[in-house]
């Protein structure tokens, strides 16, 4: 009996030789691709892009391989390329869907197939769970029919679209202040060709990311403080994970600046600077200040579950101003239904050019609004004991928690105590990863810190 294919919140993510195997690829690949036969609406047209970790090209020629045997032409990526630039070409060249291999942020030892929809978004969690009910166990052997794959420049494509929505010369004019470090992932190449006076940090090709997952937060980030803090003269600087569709970003000295505060400063630009109207959608670990920038500009708001296939589905319902995660995946009006970490950070260095301010005072014209607060998130590997009981206590939703008296409980996706000083804490079971996570918000970093300490304290972990 073949292993049980499932897909997490985002996509199917295992390791390398283990599980992500060649076959099992197949497996995938011909699942998706009757699902698309079964959807006569939709180009029989599928749009292949895979990013720098190890065997990408392999598996994104096998799965092509798959698809073209089944009938279905593909367009084939050249070259490692970020999520976003393949959601972008599947809308552009009007295909019925996309395939990213990527394991995204996950550590070097994974990677991953993600699965996009024509619209230029994540596939919509009913439809996930349709390709997901068709993978067999085994794939019939089938000979690739010629001329049905072509090799595509998705890089360009993006580049292109770039260049016709922001102000490059502008932001260009303040290059020489400005860095950005894409973790050895997958935008190593496009920002460059942007703005190439920007400086440059683990800008390179490794696959095994220097052993450090490429996900942008701070404690994987300490070497880039560092060399911040040696450069003053760096004013901002732009972070993105192993396929470009999450950012972080750091102000001057070398400052972090994390997601709900990037996510704040965008709706503050967007509906203040710009004027723009438009429902806001977040995820359920996202700071609650939303609420208040939200209220403060007359916009609607709405909380979604942990994922953003969960997000991307009110693109096509509704006008949305952003949709945004506390992971730092974020989209915003005017660009495509996807995370896309470059584009957020042009658009932050966009509202920073043009009107001559600094990071941090654009982030107190947030804080003038909202208050200012702190937030940080422990990521726990931990044996199955040790994940029933922490679940276990929370799920029982206790009088105390930590020592401290909870106002009241949430459980929209994982389970959230609020206290009444106005801090939370939550836990949560990873849908792509064996860990708990545990997300942790308050008004200072300190108070932050001593939640998650206790935290630690308490559950020995």
């Amino acid at each position: 009996m073949q292993k049980t294919i499932q897909f997490g919140t985002d996509g199917w993510r295992a390791i390398i030789a283990e599980d992500f195997t060649v076959e099992n690829v197949q497996r995938v690949a011909w699942a998706t691709g009757q699902w698309l036969i079964k959807q006569p609406e939709l180009a029989q047209r599928i749009v292949i892009g895979y990013d720098c970790r190890f065997g990408g090209p392999l598996f994104a020629r096998r799965a092509a391989e798959v698809f073209s045997a089944l009938g279905i032409r593909v367009d084939l990526s050249e070259s490692f390329v970020t999520t976003p630039m393949v959601s972008l070409a599947v809308r552009q060249l009007r295909a019925g869907l996309g395939v990213v291999i990527t394991a995204s942020h996950n550590p070097p030892e994974y990677n991953g197939f993600k699965l996009k929809g024509a619209f230029g978004g994540p596939l919509l969690p009913e439809q996930v769970k349709e390709v997901e009910a068709l993978i067999p166990e085994h794939v019939p052997d089938m000979a690739p029919q010629p001329g049905l794959i072509s090799i595509a420049d998705l890089e360009t494509l993006y580049v292109s679209n770039v260049r016709q929505n922001f102000n490059l010369k502008a932001i260009g004019a303040k290059s020489p202040t400005l860095a950005y470090n894409p973790m050895f992932g997958a935008g190593q190449r496009v920002l460059p060709r942007l703005l190439p006076d920007v400086a440059l940090f683990n800008a390179r090709h490794n696959p095994l990311f220097e052993g450090i997952a490429p996900e942008p937060i701070l404690r994987n980030l300490q070497d880039f403080v560092e060399w911040l803090r040696d450069n003053p003269e760096i004013q901002s600087a732009l972070v993105t994970d192993g396929d470009a569709d999450r950012i972080a970003l750091f102000s001057s000295g070398g400052r972090f600046v994390d997601s709900h505060h990037i996510i704040l400063l965008l709706i503050h630009y967007l509906a203040h600077y710009r004027g723009l109207k438009g429902r806001v959608v977040t995820a359920f670990s996202t700071t609650d200040r939303v609420k208040k920038i939200c209220a403060h500009y007359g916009l609607p708001h709405t909380r979604v579950q942990i994922g953003f296939k969960y997000i991307a589905g009110y693109f096509l319902q509704e006008d949305v101003l952003l949709g945004g995660e506390e992971s730092g995946g974020i989209a915003v009006k005017g660009h495509i239904p996807e995370r896309d970490g470059i584009w957020m950070g042009l658009t932050l260095w966009e509202f920073m050019a043009t009107t001559g301010k600094t990071l941090d005072e654009l982030i107190g014209e947030v804080y003038a609004i909202t208050g200012p607060f702190a937030y940080d998130r422990l990521d726990l590997r931990l044996d199955a004991a040790q994940k029933a009981v922490i679940m276990g206590h929370f799920s029982a939703r206790p009088a105390y928690v930590l020592g401290r008296q909870v106002a009241s409980w949430e459980d929209l996706d994982g389970l959230k105590c609020h206290f009444a000083d106005g801090s939370w804490l939550m836990v949560r079971a990873s849908g792509t990863e064996p860990v708990i996570r545990v997300y942790a918000e308050s008004h200072t970093a300190e108070e932050v810190q001593k939640l998650l300490n206790d935290f630690r304290h308490t559950y020995q972990v």
